[in-house]
C-alpha cells in the first residue's frame, strides 16, 4: 500500500520547487546555515521533559533562553512558544481577553480557529468587514474607519482581532487601527501569522508594510514556520502590552497545547532565533528580499500573465494570474506541478505562491521560465477561448445571522437554501469560514461549495456525502 513512507522520500527526492510553507524550503537552506549536522541526527534528539531539558509550562531554563530569544528580536514584554501552530496562540489569547458573554469584534475573514474560540468561550462576536480587492475578487484590508465604525456600534467589546497580512498578503493599517481600539478601551490581537518576517524586512528598511509589533498591537502570533525557518507546527505569541494578563493567558497556553511538546519542534525555533540573531541571518533576509523583487522585475516577461499589485502588500506572497492566457487558479497550478513548481494555494483565477527564507533567486528563476514555457505552450495550441473557467473566486458571504442552533441534522446540500449552519463551512485552504453557526445559507453559497467540492478542493463542514450540518 502507498503511504507517507512511500510518498515524502519520493517528493523529497524529486528536488520539487517549493513555493508553498514552511519557509526554509528544505535542507539546503539548514546546510547553508550551518545546522546541517544537527538536523541529520533528529531522531535521538526526539526526547521529553527529562532533567536539564526544562518544561514549556514551566520554562526555567534552555526553553526560557529560547523565549527571551525572541524577546529581544521581536521587543516583546515576553514571547510564548507554540507547538500546536498559529491556533492554539489566537485561542489563548481571545480566552484571555473576554470573559464568556463578553462582547469580541472579529474580522470576517478570520482564520476558522479565531471562530473557534468564541465558540469555545461563549463570547458575543461582531463582524468586521475587510475591503475588497474588486479586479480580483480578494479580500483586502481591514479600515481603521471599519474598526471605528464597529467599536462605536458596539461599546464595551473588550478586543479586536484582525488578520495582518491575509492570505494574500494585503496588510492592514495596525498602527492607526491600535490606536482606534486603545481610545476605545479594547485589546488589539493580530493575527500575524503570514508575517513573522515582517519585523526583520522592516529593521533592514526593505520597504514592507509595519509589522504589528511595531504598529502598537497588544497581542501578535506569528506562524514562524510559514515564512522563516522553523518546522511545520511551530508558532510564537508575542505579548506586547501590559494589558495582558499573563498568568491567565500561560493558564490556557497550558490548558489547549500539548502536555507532549515536541523538543525537535522547539530545536527548530531555536535555531531560527539562532540565524536571525547574527549577521548570516540579517544577510539570509536580504538575499530573500532581492530574490522576490527579481520576480516582480522579470514578470512582464510572461505574456498574459498578471500579478497582485497592492499599496499595502507584503510582496512575498506573488499572486499570479493568468486568465488571459486562457489557465484558471486549477488549471495554472496543474501546469506549474508538471514543472515541479509547488504552490501554495489557489483561489478561482489566482495562484499564490509563498516565498519564504529559504526563497533563492535560483527558484525564481525556475517560476519565471515555467511561466513563460507555459504562456508558449498556451499560445501555440491556440485554444485559450475554449478552456473552463473556475468558479469565481468568493471570499465573503454576508450572510444573515441568527441564533446558533442547539439541535442539528445533517441534510444534502442541495437541501439546505434558507436552512441555518450549525457548523462551520470552510475552504481549506485558506482556512476562512464562507459560513459560520447561526448563518443562514442562500442558494449562491451552496452553489459555490458544490462547485468546490466537485472539483476536488478541500471544504470542512461538507462531508463525504455532500451532506452540512443544520439546525433542526
Amino acid at each position: 500500500m502507498y503511504s507517507l513512507i512511500d510518498y515524502l522520500p519520493e517528493h523529497a527526492g524529486s528536488k520539487p520547487v517549493s513555493f508553498h510553507m514552511p519557509g526554509h524550503k528544505g535542507a539546503e537552506f539548514f546546510e547553508k546555515m550551518g545546522y546541517g549536522k544537527l538536523l541529520r541526527n533528529v531522531v535521538d534528539m526526539d526526547i521529553t521533559e527529562i532533567p536539564g531539558a526544562d518544561n514549556l509550562f514551566q520554562h526555567e531554563d534552555v526553553i526560557l533562553e529560547v523565549m527571551e530569544k525572541y524577546k529581544a528580536l521581536y521587543g516583546s514584554r515576553k514571547t510564548y512558544l507554540l507547538v500546536n501552530g498559529s491556533s492554539v496562540g489566537l485561542l489563548a489569547s481571545i480566552l484571555t481577553s473576554a470573559k464568556r458573554g463578553s462582547r469580541v469584534l472579529i474580522a470576517r475573514n478570520s482564520h476558522k480557529s479565531i471562530y473557534n474560540a468564541v465558540n469555545l468561550g461563549g463570547l458575543d462576536a461582531e463582524y468586521i468587514y475587510p475591503e475588497i480587492v474588486k479586479e480580483d475578487g480578494i479580500t483586502g484590508e481591514i479600515a481603521p474607519s471599519e474598526v471605528e465604525r464597529a467599536l462605536s456600534e458596539n461599546p464595551g467589546a473588550v478586543c479586536v482581532v484582525i488578520p495582518s497580512p491575509n492570505y494574500y498578503g494585503i496588510c492592514s493599517d495596525i498602527s492607526s487601527i491600535s490606536k482606534i481600539c486603545h481610545e476605545h478601551g479594547a485589546a488589539l490581537i493580530v493575527d500575524q501569522a503570514h508575517g513573522a518576517h515582517l519585523k526583520f524586512m522592516e529593521e533592514q528598511g526593505l520597504g514592507y508594510p509595519v509589522s504589528a509589533e511595531a504598529g502598537g498591537a497588544d497581542m501578535v502570533i506569528n506562524s514562524t514556520h510559514k515564512t522563516l525557518a522553523t518546522l511545520t507546527q511551530t508558532a510564537i505569541l508575542n505579548v506586547m502590552t501590559d494589558r495582558v494578563d499573563l498568568p491567565t493567558l500561560e493558564d490556557y497556553l497550558q490548558i489547549l497545547e500539548s502536555s507532549s511538546p515536541s523538543y525537535l519542534l522547539m530545536l527548530s525555533l531555536d535555531i531560527n532565533a539562532q540565524i536571525l540573531m547574527e549577521e548570516k541571518g540579517r544577510e539570509a533576509i536580504r538575499q530573500w528580499n532581492g530574490a522576490v523583487n527579481g520576480f516582480y522585475e522579470r514578470c512582464g516577461e510572461v505574456p498574459g500573465l498578471k500579478v497582485l499589485r497592492h499599496p499595502y502588500l507584503d510582496r512575498t506572497k506573488i499572486n499570479l494570474d493568468m486568465s488571459a492566457a486562457g489557465f484558471n487558479g486549477s488549471e495554472l497550478e496543474e501546469e506549474l506541478n508538471k514543472r515541479n513548481i509547488w504552490p501554495e494555494l489557489v483561489t478561482g483565477n489566482i495562484v499564490m505562491c509563498m516565498t519564504g527564507i529559504g526563497t533563492t533567486e535560483d527558484h525564481i528563476e525556475k517560476l519565471i521560465e515555467a511561466l513563460k514555457d507555459i504562456a508558449l505552450n498556451s499560445a501555440s495550441e491556440g485554444c485559450a477561448h475554449e478552456r473552463e473557467q473556475g468558479p469565481t473566486v468568493k471570499t465573503m458571504f454576508k450572510l444573515e445571522r441568527r441564533a446558533i442552533p442547539e439541535r442539528y441534522c445533517s441534510r444534502p446540500v442541495s437541501e439546505c437554501v434558507g436552512m441555518v449552519s450549525a457548523g462551520l463551512i470552510v475552504p481549506y485552504p485558506p482556512g476562512i469560514p464562507l459560513a459560520c453557526p447561526g448563518e443562514v445559507l442562500t442558494e449562491e453559497l451552496l452553489t459555490y461549495v458544490t462547485d468546490l467540492r466537485k472539483r476536488g478542493e478541500k471544504v470542512i463542514g461538507i462531508d463525504e456525502n455532500m451532506n452540512i450540518r443544520v439546525g433542526m
